[in-house]
């Protein structure tokens, strides 16, 4: 057996347990970090820091405190709250109180959360501030089995006298679980070295894009399998600093916390999105995971500050650009055939100008010591990871679901293939059904969805295999390549089959200006576009062609941007397939946001939500053509 095998076979039952191992290994070395804004309430943060030893205090406190209010193994806890550090806190303390966790995004409306709170059963919510409890007190009495609210951010919050001790916050939780300690001073210890692998550590809720959010039933021994398949990619080390921002009601960023107490490196964490260029180089990280969406606006950034420096600066990063991808793509192909990253010497010399030129001050803006980034959650345009990976930051695309608790693929270290989503992790299998569908069995694949056997039936069998619902091909050295959800193919009018995420993942490598495209073009004669624009770069576009002090809807209602898009969408066709092409496009008014339910949490475009909302508009393209 090799020692990955190993590693991974002979884990324990439980992340609680992993836990209590890396408290016990590493008490003095730093856990994590986190901002507390000055007192002042201007200037910059101030970062202070969590031992692991003063993080189990808290999270042992916390496990006790729930303990002591009635939670039972198997219970469910609810946590509505945005990414910070008192997330992570809450959610170990949940574990080592043998509990489940409910994941509930802080985005989620009152309707939506009290749909999540009733279905999971959850009887205790943790919630963040004052507007997370005014949900809960909203739909009270329709939470029957909510016995608790516990407010980690207590300002503006009314405790209510009259509620009885229903509302408390993390603090007073933390004294009574302490003092309920020094009572039962095992209690933590047995918690945990009662729990089996098969029991119940997480519920996360799914976005459909119709219908209901699912209940995805997560057993500890996922979580436990997780943190030990991240170590042994060998892709981190007990030396690295990871910058957390993710949702962490989301898989992809839950799953970071299990590898980081199996590795024991640093984590430093910050789920103000609006603070990620802020904090990158007070940070310094090593290591980040991130989705596309945040990858595609630093590049559109970049290429809007050039073009604003003057033609000149803009022909500049253009060379630089594909010079990078050039550079990118011939190394990764030497090293495939080789085992050794080298260039031409002539393209090595263009790449050292562009690096001093260009790359250097990227890679600076994200702190200069990051070694590699993972983008995960939606397929990343290939142009936009060849500029990257030839600028210097390698990112290293994986690939899992909710439903195979976030990482099932991820690119091997220096071997990554951009456009791929590299390996399956150690311990996972996967095949491709005779329809292109990727089918995915092991360890980290789920219970089952809560309450929903039927639903369960058909994407899980009986001996194991899990039905993602995505196209993809595997190489013949195992490399995987996802071309499309299986339900998101467009079948033109023509018989044609087109994978639309592949043509917006083009797009967005070639318009800066763009934040969200749709293609549309099923049972259609040909193919359209809605676009957003990305309003920051539009407007600062604005500025320099006539349409300064316009808002956002003026500017893109306006004939020069419609026409400057249309210049991107001619430059886009040229590299399509005939039936590919997008023969017509819309500008939206806005962009998509959360907020209006068309993109998720984690920046996934909700197409049917957008599609029905935009139907005018597309019934509008379509007008007068054959088909109509």
């Amino acid at each position: 057996m090799s020692d990955t095998q190993t590693l991974i076979e002979n884990r324990p039952p439980s992340v609680a347990g992993l836990f209590l191992d890396r408290v016990a290994a590493t008490p003095d070395a730093e856990a994590y970090r986190y901002p507390v804004p000055a007192a002042s309430g201007e200037g910059p943060d101030e970062w202070k820091s969590l031992s692991w030893a003063q993080a189990a205090e808290r999270v042992f406190a916390i496990a006790a405190g729930l303990i002591e209010l009635g939670v039972e193994p198997e219970q469910r806890v609810a946590l509505a709250s945005a990414t910070r550090v008192e997330w992570i806190l809450a959610d170990l303390g949940i574990l080592c109180a043998g509990a489940a966790t409910t994941t509930v995004y802080p985005q989620t409306n009152a309707d939506e959360s009290t749909f999540i709170l009733s279905d999971s059963g959850s009887k205790i919510l943790i919630a963040e501030d004052a507007a997370q409890l005014a949900k809960a007190r909203e739909k009270r009495a329709e939470l029957p089995e909510l016995t608790h609210v516990v407010v980690i951010d207590p300002a503006g919050v009314d405790t209510g006298a009259e509620e009885g001790d229903w509302v408390l916050t993390l603090a007073e939780l933390e004294q009574r679980g302490a003092a309920y300690l020094e009572k039962n001073p095992d209690l933590i210890k047995e918690r945990v070295g009662s729990i089996t692998k098969d029991q119940l550590a997480t519920i996360i809720y799914t976005s459909g894009t119709t219908g209901r959010p699912k209940g995805v039933r997560l057993p500890q021994d996922n979580w436990s399998y997780m943190a030990k398949a991240i170590a042994a990619t060998g892709l981190l080390g007990p030396e690295d600093v990871q910058y957390l921002w993710l949702p962490l009601a989301h898989v992809f960023g839950k799953v970071l916390t299990s590898g980081q107490i199996e590795v024991g490196h640093v984590t430093a964490v910050d789920g103000r999105v609006d603070k990620i260029i802020e904090n990158l180089p007070v940070v310094q990280p090593t290591y980040m995971a991130a989705v596309p969406r945040i990858f595609e606006k630093v590049y559109n950034g970049v290429a809007a500050k050039a073009r604003a420096g003057g033609g000149a600066k803009y022909k500049i990063f253009l060379w630089a650009a594909e010079v990078a991808r050039e550079y990118a793509k011939v190394t990764q192909d030497n090293f495939r055939r080789t085992g050794t990253a080298t260039a031409p010497f002539g393209l090595a010399a263009k790449h050292k100008v562009a690096d001093a030129l260009v790359y250097a001050k990227i890679r600076d803006a994200f702190g200069g010591k990051l070694r590699a980034c993972v983008s995960g959650s939606a397929a990343l345009a290939p142009d936009i990871g060849y500029f990257f990976a030839g600028a210097g930051i390698h990112i290293l695309e994986g690939y899992g679901l909710t439903e195979s608790s976030a990482a099932s693929f991820v690119n091997p270290g220096e071997a990554y293939r951009t456009g791929t989503v590299g390996k399956p992790l150690a311990g996972t299998e996967v095949r491709i059904a005779d329809d292109g569908e990727i089918l995915l069995r092991g360890p980290g694949i789920m219970e089952g969805y809560h309450g929903l056997p039927e639903k369960t039936a058909e994407v899980l069998e009986s001996d194991g295999w899990f039905h993602t619902g995505d196209i993809g091909e595997l190489s013949p050295d195992g490399y995987l390549r996802i071309t499309d959800r299986k339900k998101d193919l467009i079948k033109t009018s023509g018989g044609k089959y087109i994978a639309p995420a592949e043509v917006e993942g083009q797009f967005k490598a070639v318009c800066p200006y763009v934040s969200n495209i749709l293609v549309h073009g099923a049972d259609r004669n040909f193919c359209t576009a809605l676009i957003a624009l990305d309003e920051p770069s539009i407007l600062d576009w604005a500025k320099e062609n006539g349409l300064a002090g316009k808002s956002y809807a003026e500017v893109v209602a306006a004939p020069a941007t419609v026409a400057l898009i249309e210049g991107y969408v001619k430059e886009l066709n040229e590299g399509l397939q005939r039936w590919q092409t997008i023969k017509k496009f819309r500008l939206l008014p806005r962009d998509l946001d959360i907020e209006h339910g068309e993109i998720t949490p984690s920046l996934k475009l909700k197409r049917p939500v957008v599609e029905r909302e935009y139907k005018h508009l597309i019934d509008e393209m379509y007008a007068g053509s054959r088909e109509a």
